[in-house]
């Protein structure tokens, strides 16, 4: 198969990434490895510059990790159509036909298949391998450090400290000297949008263990690479894109919402779902749009929404007015779900590609086909819910904005406003029904703030909603946004501003005088997490009532450690007195005594007897360590864990303490341009024998775990002891015995007696045997000699 040929981006980014992980002067990795990102608009070609960073990298050894098993499918034959050979296996759960590799989920098996003598090698696997320990485990087991590891969607690993697929991030535990981290949508949503469906277990809000931030020494390294998706779409790598909003006023959906029935109720969930399945159907037949994915939130409204588009779009089509109905005659629907066999979704993504099928094609997705999955065929995305973070936003919205090279098509993102009773489009600065709106046009902003920025500059008013339009006649801001009613482009301004751009402004008032009443009444702002205000009257007025203000302030103390939060609000804040620490009094001294501890001596590793100005640091940072390794009560916390992993990376590893700080001492040696002790107490450092550690560790080579072991041979640069280098082995005691028996035996031989005064020294051999001190505790053990050995002394004439 012929290797495919690099576009000029991609090319861009490949030398990116050898730049950026080219191994330094003198070949010495640092300790964490080498890591970097490149950022890249989602349908840009992110495997192919994987695959061929790889091959100019010399990579031999390489993971690539991918959050889904269809797109380790698909990455799999990705690198092989990239011109990438040798071994190949997955760790996933399909059959290896499936897969297109041979697989496994057996740590010992993964540990054979890619053992040392296997010099090239190429291993896909899910996230989830690392959330239930298996690479780890095949680690242990023997296998290998990779020269390469890629983290596809690599945002997913974001998040919180407990999330299991953070582990990638960990040297110790999967070993790498180098990483690259792939994703369109870097982190730059609030803490709070994790959700708990991706691998994270229970979510605490704001829990972070890695933000995508340009930082060298981060868990993600530097951004070598960034194409934003406004340059993608400049480039013609993407589609331009359109908003399309869809204003429904259904009858039956406002008259189940004037009975007063619950939101959730079937009745009211019945009505809004075929509301959003007439409002699809006639989109598609005024707009032109001919493949629409369609995301839920739930399977069976997925199921059923599917099932009934038919039947809506015939009767659309024999109630139409018009001369020459617009509305398809024929119409092919079907649905997936993460409960699909990879084999299953593969035929029903096969079928929504085909054109040949039916006039118009709709393909429901319930958070299976959001990252990475190839949809060159899609022209539009509807959203029957806007839910998620914002980059869960930003993949769906990439699905329609793949294209193949030289296709001038114009991706349609859909968005549908279901208007309740007394709500109609000039309610849109305060109807809760174009949240939905609102929250696409935010998430779009952070990955494309260019025109969305614009949309707050009143222009002539919106157009109604046309097929024109997707012909790309339409430019700027005004070409991004339609509505299927126009607009008074001052109201649209205003919606823009307020609820996209600047939507905490009024949540930021309500909070302040929250805060400023309850400081009041409570005499501080320790404020518990849940605590919301109450509705009764009192000192609360009742437009606070049940404002989240525990939360409020938790996202302000989030914001300010990002150095986001404005001078003027710290000041507010401050006046209120705000407490901006989330630990208590006593750990907030202990970890300033801890990080004057550090900041003295390099790390945080003290002997358990070190002080700190009379504060036991050393006690203090065991305990903490203690707390780390437990699991449900007294456990620590994710935020105090981040906070002493600022200090040190390193301050809880996996084995001894006192290894742990002789290793980093070392590296501090030899990054100060030291050579490696190699004899004991050659060189000493805050009380640590670096010589005869090295020595000890050469020696015990074979002892130490493989993690200890890549440390050192990639980080210090340490080899077992040679053969020569070895001591000889230790003569056994009984072997000792007879060496000092034949003693007794020569100066019986020539005294004629065996009373040898105490310091006597008999030459055996060569060797010199002190027979004095040998006999003397002979006499003072005799009652636990063996009668053999008592009978051979005996036969010396032995005085007991």
């Amino acid at each position: 198969m012929a290797r495919k040929n690099l576009r000029p981006h991609q090319r861009e980014a490949v030398d990116a990434v050898v730049r950026a992980l080219e191994l330094p002067a003198g070949g010495r990795v640092p300790a964490n490895g080498l890591r970097t990102q490149v950022i890249m608009a989602t349908g840009s070609g992110k495997s192919l510059v994987a695959v061929r960073s790889a091959e100019e990298l010399r990579a031999g050894r390489v993971l690539v990790l991918v959050p889904s098993l269809d797109l380790l499918v698909q990455t799999v034959a990705a690198w092989r159509e990239g011109g990438r050979s040798g071994r190949s296996l997955a760790v996933c759960s399909l059959r290896g036909e499936d897969a297109g590799v041979p697989t496994t989920t057996d740590p010992a098996e993964l540990a054979r298949w890619g053992g040392p003598s296997v010099d090239r090698l190429t291993v896909f696997a899910t996230y989830a391998s690392l959330g239930l320990g298996t690479l780890e485990r095949a680690h242990l087991a023997g296998l290998p450090g990779w020269d390469l590891i890629v983290v596809d969607e690599a945002h997913r690993t974001s998040g919180r400290i407990g999330k299991p697929w953070a582990v990638v991030h960990d040297n110790a535990r999967i070993p790498a000297v180098r990483r690259l981290y792939l994703t369109a949508t870097p982190r730059v949503w609030q803490d709070g949008e994790e959700t708990p469906d991706r691998g994270e277990g229970p979510r605490r809000g704001g829990e972070l263990v890695a933000s995508m931030e340009d930082d060298p020494q981060g868990p993600f390294g530097a951004r070598c690479y960034t194409l934003s998706l406004s340059e993608a779409i400049d480039r013609g790598v993407c589609a331009p894109y359109r908003v399309v909003c869809v204003d429904v006023t259904d009858p039956q959906f406002r008259a189940a919402v004037l009975l007063g029935r619950d939101g959730r109720s079937d009745a009211v969930r019945g009505a809004r779902l075929a509301a959003l399945q007439t409002a699809l159907v006639k989109a598609a037949a005024h707009e032109g749009f001919r493949r629409t994915l369609v995301f839920h939130h739930l399977t069976k409204e997925a199921e059923a929404f599917a099932a009934g588009l038919p039947a809506v779009a015939a009767r659309l089509r024999l109630t139409s007015r018009r001369p020459h109905p617009v509305y398809p005659r024929t119409v092919w629907a079907d649905w997936l779900c993460g409960q699909h066999t990879a084999a299953h979704r593969r035929r029903v993504l096969g079928a929504f590609a085909d054109g040949r099928v039916a006039e118009k094609a709709f393909l429901g997705s319930v958070r299976v086909l959001g990252e990475g999955v190839d949809t060159k065929e899609c022209d539009s995305v509807y959203w029957a819910d806007v839910r998620g973070s914002m980059p869960d936003l930003v993949q769906a919205v990439g699905r329609a904005l793949r294209i193949r090279p030289g296709e001038g098509k114009v991706a349609s993102l859909v968005v549908p406003v279901l208007l309740g009773p007394d709500e109609t489009p000039e309610t849109m600065l305060t109807s809760r029904a174009y949240g939905d709106l609102a929250r696409l046009l935010e998430a779009l902003r952070a990955h494309d703030s260019r025109l969305v920025e614009a949309l707050a500059q009143p222009q002539t008013p919106s157009r109604t909603a046309a097929p024109a339009a997707a012909s790309g006649t339409g430019t700027g801001a005004q070409a991004l946004l339609s509505f299927s009613t126009p607009r008074d482009p001052a109201l649209l301004a205003a919606f823009v501003r307020l609820r996209v751009l600047h939507p905490e402004h009024e949540h930021w008032r309500r909070g302040v005088e929250a805060a400023r009443i309850y400081a009041d009444t409570a005499g501080d702002l320790k404020v518990p997490f849940g605590f919301k205000v109450p509705a009764g009257g009192g000192a609360w007025p009742p437009g606070l009532a049940r404002f989240p203000l525990g939360q409020w302030i938790a996202d302000a103390r989030r914001t300010y450690r990002r150095g986001a939060l404005g001078r003027e609000r710290v000041a507010r804040l401050d006046e209120l007195g705000m407490v901006w620490s989330h630990f208590d009094v006593a750990f907030e001294e202990g970890l300033a005594v801890a990080r004057a501890w550090a900041a003295e001596h390099g790390h945080l590793l003290p002997p358990a007897d070190a002080t700190w100005r009379g504060a036991p640091v050393g006690v203090w940072v065991k305990n903490q360590r203690a707390a780390a390794r437990r699991e449900g009560p007294g456990a620590l916390s994710a935020d105090r864990r981040e906070a002493l992993e600022a200090i040190d990376a390193s301050w809880c590893p996996a084995w001894e303490i006192s290894w742990q700080r002789a290793f980093h001492l070392t590296r501090l040696r030899l990054d100060a341009g030291g050579g490696l002790p190699l004899a004991p107490g050659e060189v000493l450092v805050q009380g640590e024998d670096l010589g005869g550690w090295v020595r000890t560790q050469r020696l015990n080579w074979e002892r130490l775990s493989w993690a200890q072991r890549w440390l050192l041979e990639h980080t210090l640069g340490m080899a077992p002891a040679t053969e020569a280098e070895r001591p000889p082995p230790r003569r056994s005691h009984a072997a000792a015995w007879a060496d000092h028996l034949e003693a007794a035996q020569l100066f019986h031989a020539r005294e004629g007696h065996l009373r040898v005064p105490r310091t006597h020294v008999e030459p055996v051999g060569g060797q010199q045997r002190r027979l004095g001190s040998w006999i003397a505790n002979q006499r003072s053990r005799a009652a636990s000699l063996t009668p053999e050995r008592v009978r051979a002394l005996d036969a010396l004439d032995m005085r007991w």
